[in-house]
């Protein structure tokens, strides 16, 4: 599993403008290290994406250092901010998210 972290606006910007020019698929993962319902999550991710997602990047935000930049992605997408979450974007736009116990890797390969 290759997660990338994810630490601030500028390279979340980036990250967008970029998926919008490249018309290319992004997973964005909200993930708090004091949860245990996160941490299960997180586990259930790590133990297929490479399999059923080889091909989608997924960047990991730790909510616990950087709540500010979960709360941009939040107001900058329109999706209220849950944790742990899932957001799946193509092309910059999101077009699905999921938390809790409903994140899965295949509810992931199921959109793409």
């Amino acid at each position: 599993m290759n997660w990338q972290e994810l630490n601030n606006i500028e390279d979340y910007s980036s990250l967008i403008d970029s998926s919008s020019l490249n018309k290319s698929t992004i997973a964005l993962f909200k993930h708090s290290t004091r949860c245990s319902i996160s941490s299960l999550a997180k586990r259930r991710i790590e133990s297929d994406w490479n399999k059923l997602n080889p091909d989608v990047p997924i960047f990991l935000i730790d909510l616990i250092q950087h709540r500010d930049l979960s709360n941009f992605i939040a107001t900058d997408l329109k999706i209220e901010h849950q944790s742990p979450q899932i957001i799946l974007l193509v092309e910059g736009n999101p077009i699905y998210h999921s938390s809790h116990l409903s994140i899965s890797s295949k509810s992931i390969a199921k959109r793409i």
